[in-house]
């Protein structure tokens, strides 16, 4: 495994998030924020990491429409070395969990997935170029 990130995808409300977290954590640092600049999204967060005592979050607004609430879009994200080794934990994840976004080329990722496991925590695999 490359890496292991929490992942916080928000409906239009990233910012108003991060401000949030600002007020609240005292450690809290945005260490990057970059924002939509065209579309029905313009204005909204593409991609931010911020670090909250030394723990960093990637932090953004949705750009899809999805049919899930907050719940499983606060999750894990995790990048694999190799094909197998995202193949392994797509299948021992989803195993008694469910499959949010099943293993596919989504365009933004030659290959990623996004899955539950059977303890409702979200997962989300992508595999490193």
């Amino acid at each position: 495994m490359k890496s292991m990130t929490p992942f916080l995808m928000f409906d239009g409300r990233a910012e108003e998030a991060i401000l949030f977290y600002r007020s609240v954590f005292k450690d809290f640092e945005v260490v990057f924020i970059n924002y939509f600049e065209t579309g029905d999204m313009k204005g909204k967060v593409m991609q931010s990491l911020v670090n909250i005592h030394e723990n960093n979050i990637i932090i953004n607004d949705a750009s899809i429409t999805h049919d899930f609430s907050f719940t499983p879009s606060m999750n894990f994200f995790i990048e694999c070395e190799s094909e197998q080794e995202q193949i392994d934990l797509y299948e021992k994840l989803k195993s008694k969990g469910s499959i949010l976004m099943p293993l596919d080329d989504y365009g933004f990722s030659k290959q990623y997935a996004f899955v539950t496991d059977p303890f409702g925590v979200g997962w989300q695999l992508n595999l490193s170029e």
